[in-house]
């Protein structure tokens, strides 16, 4: 066993042995109780996989090793075997400002990911400054079939062509999506109760013309009375559209 200050591990020294410096870096900031209340929330997970490290540590760290000559290594070292080395690599790939560069390391990660949390942490930032080409990936992905995949695409729909870049055929293709992944239809609903706060006028008749499949809709309903940004007025009329 391992002791010391910051080394609050459950392996012996021969394992040690074997861990990449990543590893190592990532079994120091370990919080054992942040960890435990990780792996409830997340039943894809293999709970041995967790490590427990917490985000603000995970964007620090993130910084210090995208600044690293050897980071591609890392970046291509695919799978990873520890659930918060593929949430480091989430927030590489975010913080990138080449834009070729992360969409390609994006493209090799999605097939890898394989929990909502990872999912939804990926955000690159530069994405927002080449929608075009963007566009055309969502596009791709959404047809992929694979859960957290067309879950990172729906996501990227909502967070980047919602505002000025908005158009009805988005929510289109997010309402086409047939899927028993509940990952999947989650991610519907967010969209659809993010859409309504935004493109209320545009959004609403997917509701009114019942347009989505039963659970979506209810969960976009339910999501949409939750949120301060409709208001009182819009929300009693939702409510009166729910399917029982």
């Amino acid at each position: 066993m391992l002791s010391g200050q910051g080394w609050c591990l459950k392996y012996n020294s021969e394992e040690a042995a074997g861990m990449t410096e990543i590893e190592k870096r990532l079994f120091e900031l370990q919080d054992e109780k942040y960890r435990d209340f990780q792996i409830k929330l997340m039943p894809t997970v293999d709970p041995a996989s967790v490590i427990g490290v917490r985000t603000p540590e995970l964007r620090k760290l993130a910084k210090e090793f995208s600044k690293k000559d050897d980071i591609d290594e890392f970046l291509d070292a695919l799978p990873h075997s520890r659930f918060d080395e593929n949430q480091l690599h989430a927030f590489i790939l975010s913080g990138m400002k080449d834009y070729e560069k992360c969409m390609a390391g994006v493209c090799s990660f999605l097939p890898f990911i394989d929990n909502w949390a990872t999912c939804d942490q990926l955000s690159p930032k530069v994405f927002g400054k080449n929608k075009t080409d963007l566009l055309v990936h969502i596009k791709e992905w959404l047809q992929s079939g694979e859960t957290y995949t067309v879950r990172f695409a729906v996501g990227m729909l909502m967070e980047h062509f919602l505002g000025d870049d908005f158009d009805a055929a988005y929510p289109e293709m997010v309402a086409a999506i047939e899927s028993d992944e509940y990952y999947v239809n989650m991610m519907r609903a967010w969209y659809f109760a993010t859409a309504l706060a935004k493109q209320y006028d545009s959004i609403i008749t997917f509701i009114e013309d019942k347009k989505l499949d039963r659970w979506t809709h209810n969960k976009s309903i339910q999501k949409s009375v939750e949120s301060y940004r409709i208001t009182p007025e819009q929300k009693e009329y939702l409510k009166s559209m729910k399917i029982k």
